[in-house]
């Protein structure tokens, strides 16, 4: 049977430290004459905004800055109004994913007279839209170089996303000076995160050489990075390392897609506001442990990656040290430990099962098919 394999990713990365002194010259050659800033109060309360529009000059610019954690789907809307007002012709997207799937979504429903509603799906953005440069400020949602928006719908408290290659931004700038601002607690749960996506999109059914080559390296530089930058926060070496490899595991799950690692983190993000990155490292060790049966060859992979020795050791066994290393990491950059540890009802595990279930655009990536009953156990495990 043959299997084609696509690729793709934001048009133009520019990575490295400076990177972002080549905002401007961007900016002109996008045709952008007044575009706006897309960021959210913090980043311009502790002046990461003011590095940025120092750089763009005497540029013409906007400035929104209403973006909170786990966006909810009214914020599009909201920044629309300002995008349309301004007569802005582009953005500028600062921040973590929040801020860049914003930018996204605001980008294809500018020019959409239909509601946000009729956008979530697969390929139901009927154009491009105005182009996006993303800027990102942590190092772990890949958002930068994806073609995916997740907003929370909180009526439905569920997370609901906007898929269309029309949404992949036109430059991604990675600089490790835009990430030294990071909290300890989002340098954790970001760059967990980060190796979430590398570890699902390896062992995704849809993972390619290519894909597999972004993933492992990703693995190995956050196995490497993540603890150096989480203890010492001016690290620029682990940070530009880390940068590096969120933008690796995005562009290897932006194609190989992610799993149930993500399917089960949404209804904790839907129903509870957890931060996504929290939801996912929190998850981690007990969906890969579900997921171990089916691929242990690929868990001796993610074991060799994460700096383990397998040598002697059956593929069963050397994906058990695969997840040993995984909960490790997880501890030592103090990742909350267990559903309980959030104040969830264990009550609300069954209901929290059935949202999951009904998330068949990252279910149908897992290696192993997963039942509600199977999710509901999981939930348990994790609880």
């Amino acid at each position: 049977m043959n299997h084609v394999s696509t690729f793709k990713s934001a048009n133009k990365l520019l990575t490295g430290k400076g990177a972002t002194e080549k905002l401007l010259e961007e900016t002109i050659r996008l045709g952008m004459n007044n575009p706006l800033i897309v960021t959210d109060e913090i980043l311009l309360k502790i002046g990461v905004v003011e590095k940025v529009t120092k750089l763009l000059k005497d540029h013409h610019y906007g400035l929104y800055t209403g973006v909170k954690p786990e966006p909810e789907v009214s914020l599009v809307s909201e920044c629309k109004e300002v995008f349309l007002s301004g007569q802005h012709d582009g953005f500028i997207a600062l921040g973590g994913g929040s801020a860049i799937d914003i930018a996204k979504a605001v980008s294809a429903y500018a020019s959409f007279d239909g509601a946000i509603d009729e956008l979530f799906g697969t390929n139901l953005v009927p154009e491009k839209g105005a182009p996006i440069i993303a800027i990102p400020t942590t190092a772990g949602t890949g958002s930068e170089v994806t073609n995916i928006s997740i907003l929370s719908d909180t009526e439905a408290q569920l997370k609901k996303g906007i898929v269309s290659d029309y949404l992949l931004p036109d430059v991604a700038i990675v600089s490790p000076e835009m990430t030294l601002t990071m909290p300890k607690s989002v340098t954790a749960a970001s760059g967990i995160d980060a190796l979430v996506h590398a570890i699902e999109a390896y062992i995704s059914i849809n993972a390619s050489p290519i894909t597999d080559a972004l993933a492992l390296g990703a693995m190995k530089m956050i196995a490497k990075n993540l603890p150096k930058a989480y203890a010492n926060p001016h690290h620029l070496e682990a940070r530009e390392n880390m940068a590096t490899a969120s933008l690796m595991a995005g562009m290897a799950f932006g194609n190989a897609g992610v799993g149930a690692v993500h399917a089960l983190a949404y209804p904790l993000g839907g129903r509870y506001h957890i931060p996504h990155g929290v939801s996912n490292a929190l998850l981690l060790p007990y969906v890969m442990e579900w997921n171990l049966i089916a691929c242990p060859e690929r868990f001796r992979d993610i074991a060799e990656a994460l700096g383990e020795n397998t040598y002697g050791q059956s593929d069963t066994e050397a994906a058990n040290i695969a997840l040993q290393a995984m909960k490790r990491l997880c501890l030592d950059v103090n990742i909350p430990k267990g559903l309980r540890s959030f104040n969830i009802p264990e009550d609300a595990i069954r209901e929290m099962a059935e949202d999951a279930a009904q998330i068949t655009r990252l279910l149908k990536n897992n290696p192993r098919v997963l039942s509600t009953d199977d999710i509901e156990e999981i939930y348990q495990s994790a609880y």
